[in-house]
């Protein structure tokens, strides 16, 4: 098959063009460095034509209400790419749970992505990934003051990149599913929970205190970004440390 991975020079795009190469199907990645631009629609025309399936993992430069307009704006012009070049799958990456957070501007931004896409009138199928092991430093740093993390015990249920790009390569070139699956890590943690066992496996002596009301998943309610029905990926936590 003939894919065009959109963003396939990030973090999950390059190992899905990997995988998809590795199967013998025909992967060609797209981005800005190849001179596509999904907000512009240069380049975009030409990377999607003749393609059987065009695999979006573009993401939103920033995490605000500038992520609505981001997404609506990428995916029309993607959409109207498809339908010119007779693609005849879309593929993109959201988030498990995403529908349960509207209070997060990004989390309604890929609603909105998901809703654009499922009215587009392509065949599609949208892949709901849990949060990327790969993120996790990046959600220490932004509750750190001084030698202190304040997290809440949010649950959730950690991911490795390459598990999402095994499973989002899988889907791209199977049926369109014209609707969800929902991929998982195979362990459950609360937020703060995690801080620490990735602290101490690294060395880190900064000290992690439980806080309700730290950080952005401190909007999140109960349970909703884990999924005991998902279909669960391999890698766990601690080896994935290692």
């Amino acid at each position: 098959m003939k894919v065009a991975v959109i963003g396939g020079t990030g973090l999950i795009g390059s190992q899905v063009v990997r995988n998809l190469k590795a199967a013998g199907h025909e992967a060609v990645p797209h981005s800005h460095s190849t001179g596509v631009d999904v907000i512009s629609g240069q380049g975009l025309d030409e990377a999607v034509a003749g393609a059987d399936v065009v695999v979006n993992t573009t993401n939103s430069p920033t995490f605000d209400a500038a992520s609505l307009a981001f997404f609506q704006t990428s995916m029309d012009n993607l959409l109207a790419a498809a339908r010119k070049g007779g693609v005849g799958h879309i593929v993109i990456l959201s988030i498990v749970g995403v529908d349960q957070v509207p209070e997060l501007d990004y989390y309604r931004a890929k609603v909105l992505q998901e809703n654009i896409l499922a009215a587009g009138g392509v065949p599609y199928s949208i892949v709901r990934a849990t949060q990327f092991m790969e993120f996790m430093d990046d959600v220490l740093s932004w509750t750190t003051e001084g030698d202190t993390v304040r997290l809440p015990a949010t649950p959730i249920q950690p991911i490795a990149a390459r598990d999402v790009a095994d499973a989002v390569a899988e889907v791209a070139v199977g049926a369109p599913l014209n609707g969800i699956r929902n991929i998982a890590g195979p362990e459950v943690f609360t937020l703060d929970e995690l801080g620490r066992t990735t602290l101490s496996r690294k060395g880190d002596d900064r000290d992690v205190v439980t806080d309700p009301t730290a950080g952005m998943f401190a909007v999140v309610r109960g349970d909703v970004l884990t999924d005991p029905h998902a279909r669960l990926a391999p890698t766990r936590y601690e080896d994935w440390l290692s």
